[in-house]
């Protein structure tokens, strides 16, 4: 069996991920995933506060300019050996959109994103769109058992 893996970005390295489910038909179709709209159950209810444990965390999805996600965690080791208990293979989309006048560039973390914010480079929208994406590898650091990374020429 083969799933089709997309490349991500956490912590400014590398990261695989396979995309499953998400909870809007849109992004389900353009995606390849399964449409699944109970996935918005997923999403705290009322406002969310700093340190809340919730079953979703950021994933960063660029608008206006060809780069790959970024995600605000990844297991560590991968595996049953996880130890980042801030992993969760469930994320709440937040755009991420390059303002005029700024020149957009690859952002491979959360805190470049948050910094780009800051400085008004980029401007970020909290979305309810949850996604089923959980990272199987992570480049040098390894993968989960029988995966397998081929690079196309």
């Amino acid at each position: 069996m083969q799933l089709p893996l997309r490349q991500g970005w956490f912590d400014g390295e590398e990261v695989f991920y396979v995309t499953t489910d998400v909870s809007d038909a849109g992004i389900a179709a353009r995606e390849g995933a399964n449409f699944v709209p109970r996935l918005a159950d997923a999403l705290p209810r009322g406002a969310s506060r700093p340190g809340q444990p919730s079953s979703v965390d950021r994933v960063y999805a660029v608008t206006n300019f060809e780069q790959a996600s970024v995600f605000a965690s990844a297991p560590l080791p991968m595996g049953s050996a996880n130890r980042d208990s801030a992993y969760t293979p469930l994320w709440r989309m937040v755009a991420v959109t390059w303002t005029a006048g700024h020149t957009p560039r690859r952002l491979t973390s959360e805190e470049q994103i948050l910094a780009a914010e800051e400085s008004g480079a980029v401007r970020l929208e909290v979305t309810n769109v949850v996604l089923n994406c959980p990272i199987v590898h992570r480049g040098p650091r390894g993968g989960l058992e029988g995966v397998v990374l081929r690079r196309q020429p």
